[in-house]
């Protein structure tokens, strides 16, 4: 019987042809010539996933990198906490871009204190909610029996300003185990998606608005690129796919970059929902404008 080779890891560098992100598998599928390493010159794919060490060589522009810096900052900033609690003993956890981080465990005192030792207990959790909020897409309550349920109602009572943030959901026990069940479920992946097409949408229902009222917006390439020579937007909105193009046939980052100096805000829309849909049948870009454009 031969002897079963083992699978040898290699550094390989590649000149970048293609490249494709595969959201389902959620993978990124890198495609080139080989460069340095083995086989110099023939044609291979790299499959990036999550915890896959690479190096990235690229004259960078500096709109790119400052995003990059943007979204690394933002990563580290929770955009969803959980609770998960029973009676008497409650998780907190912060969804970070590398998983969740276990950030405190609350257990009902049995000492004395105002009120019920019950809403001692109420009260200590959500203080620290109101502490960690702040920036926040959403709360998750979860756990097992109706705890969770009397949780939201004192909170609601208490602090009605957290109640648009909240989310219930039934886990079959708390701490990283309770987490996890929350992920599975796809809750924070909703939460996530839905925040995205929420404030897409909104931009959308504005630009709309001006468009059918002859009012402070323009869409289409050309048009919006006027209204840039005379400083007029605001509000950039450009669609990824559209983005992607362009890059492709032109420097468009130059322009991009002109929009940002003028105090212009950049979004890019995602074709994968409505709104990055509609942005394209208006041809992929569009402005709201500080002044209207003659």
């Amino acid at each position: 019987i031969p002897e079963k080779k083992k699978k040898k890891t290699v550094r390989l560098g590649v000149n970048v042809e293609k490249v494709e992100f595969h959201k389902f598998a959620n993978r990124l599928r890198v495609h080139g010539v080989i460069e340095s390493g083995m086989d110099i010159g023939s044609y291979h794919t790299l499959n990036i996933e999550q915890d896959t060490q690479l190096s990235i060589v690229k004259n960078w522009k500096s709109d790119q990198l400052e995003r990059i810096k943007e979204a690394e900052k933002a990563s580290k900033r929770p955009k969803v906490i959980i609770v998960c609690l029973e009676e008497g003993d409650a998780d907190i956890g912060l969804v970070r871009h590398y998983g969740i981080e276990t950030y405190s465990h609350i257990t009902q005192s049995s000492g004395k204190g105002e009120g019920t030792l019950r809403e001692v207990f109420f009260d200590e959790i959500l203080g620290q909610l109101l502490t960690l909020h702040t920036g926040s897409e959403s709360v998750v309550i979860a756990g097992p029996g109706f705890t969770k349920e009397d949780f939201v109602n004192h909170l609601n009572k208490k602090e009605p300003s957290l109640s648009e943030l909240i989310l219930v959901e039934d886990t079959s026990s708390i701490g990283m185990s309770g987490f996890q069940e929350v992920l599975k479920r796809g809750a924070v992946d909703r939460i996530m998606e839905e925040s995205r097409i929420a404030r897409e949408s909104k931009l959308m229902d504005e630009l709309l608005k001006e468009i059918s009222t002859n009012g402070k917006a323009e869409y289409g390439y050309e048009q919006v690129l006027q209204a840039h020579n005379y400083g007029s937007i605001e509000t950039l909105l450009i669609a990824d796919e559209m983005l992607r193009t362009k890059r492709e046939k032109e420097d468009i980052d130059e322009f991009l970059i002109s929009v940002e100096n003028n105090q212009g805000r950049i979004v890019v829309f995602s074709t994968d929902f409505e709104p990055g849909q509609k942005l394209m049948s208006l041809g992929g870009i569009a402005a709201l404008l500080r002044f209207k454009v003659q």
